[in-house]
């Protein structure tokens, strides 16, 4: 694997690296020792999968608060997004900054989310499927959102949303705690 890290501190690009030969290749997608090794949670406790219909649809942005924080490892196995994150750690230097990748079925990257970091994408095209490795339980009333168009962060979305859930549609204006 193939870790690089982003401009937010403990956000990571993971790569396949690739073992190629005329049927394809082979490469390693997780590896608990390696997560360890680059400092990084590997206490996996949940796997998700969500499937967006129509291009340009918004999901996120999502947080879950303290107790509950999840660290997340995010993979697009069908189709393409733009994925986006922000970094919410008031004492991080790059507290309020966001940070955003295409993933896609073509270019196996993930994107390893920390702790405290909001977390979103919008699909580059139709019938995507986005596969999320989590390190906490899904916990009902434990997640807080912030509006894909919120003025705080200025997120320059690649492509026109055009489908936004009403609950991610009207979340309030993000308040520095």
């Amino acid at each position: 694997m193939i870790f690089t890290e982003t401009k937010l501190k403990g956000a990571f690009v993971i790569e396949i690296k690739k073992l190629e030969d005329e049927r394809g290749f082979f490469g390693r997608s997780w590896c608990a020792n390696e997560m360890k090794e680059h400092g990084l949670n590997a206490n996996l406790c949940q796997a998700n999968t969500s499937f967006s219909k129509k291009k340009g649809t918004v999901r996120g942005m999502h947080y879950q608060i303290n107790p509950y924080q999840e660290t997340k490892l995010i993979r697009c196995t069908r189709g393409s997004i733009f994925d986006i994150i922000i970094d919410l750690r008031p004492g991080s230097p790059t507290f309020k900054q966001w940070f955003g990748i295409e993933l896609s079925q073509e270019n196996y990257k993930m994107l390893y989310v920390p702790e405290d970091f909001a977390h979103g994408f919008i699909t580059l095209e139709d019938n995507s499927e986005v596969y999320y490795l989590v390190t906490q339980f899904y916990t009902p009333g434990a997640e807080g959102g912030i509006r894909y168009n919120d003025p705080l962060f200025g997120i320059e979305w690649p492509v026109e949303p055009t489908v936004i859930s009403e609950k991610d549609k009207s979340h309030p204006d993000y308040k520095i705690k």
